[in-house]
């Protein structure tokens, strides 16, 4: 039976079974030296700025309204634009905050907080992350985001930079440096199993 997934499911694909399949080949992709283009076609070369691309939730997303099959199609077809133009290294549709929880931390006690949570224009419904040569440039793709994903509600977009290693400066020591790199080629090995 084909399940469909809560909000904009950001993979290409709407079978849950899938979605860990279509992480891989976009990873992949990401991490592969392809000739990347923006959006008018021209060469842009390497980029080194990655920016966290945050669908905003909504009243309908936090009821658990799933998109229909226009939406679906409409955002499949953007991300595949993403994943030809070497924009896309991940993205993925939440499910809504009364299946989540919270982690607080205050002067050495954690608190367990279950939802859902009251503020909805706080919450998040999905996200990309994009790597991009500017800011600008992530601007533009938020923009051609389908109106047909939001159909019969209002939508906001947060672009948030993501810190990159060179970022921290001093502070992130030599030692510090090589653990990163190291955590990450190991979370990019388990990523490909």
């Amino acid at each position: 039976m084909l399940q469909t997934r809560r909000c904009l499911d950001l993979g290409a694909s709407v079978d849950p079974a899938n979605v860990s399949n279509a992480r891989r080949l976009v990873r992949r992709m990401s991490e592969t030296n392809v000739d990347r283009h923006d959006l008018n076609g021209i060469s842009i070369g390497d980029t080194t700025m990655r920016f966290m691309v945050i669908v905003k939730a909504n009243k309908d997303s936090e009821a658990g309204v799933l998109p229909n099959t226009e939406a679906l199609a409409a955002m499949g077809k953007f991300n595949e634009e993403l994943v030809k133009a070497g924009v896309m290294l991940a993205g993925e549709g939440l499910q809504a905050s009364s299946k989540g929880a919270r982690v607080k931390f205050s002067r050495g006690k954690r608190t367990v907080i279950d939802g859902p949570f009251a503020e909805t224009k706080e919450l998040v419904a999905g996200f990309w992350l994009w790597q991009v040569r500017s800011r600008d440039e992530a601007i533009e793709w938020a923009k051609r985001i389908p109106a047909e994903a939001f159909p019969e509600s209002d939508a906001e977009i947060e672009i948030r930079q993501v810190f990159e290693t060179e970022d921290f400066g001093a502070e992130l020591t030599p030692e510090l440096r090589e653990q990163e790199q190291r955590l990450r080629a190991q979370a990019s090995a388990s990523a490909k199993r």
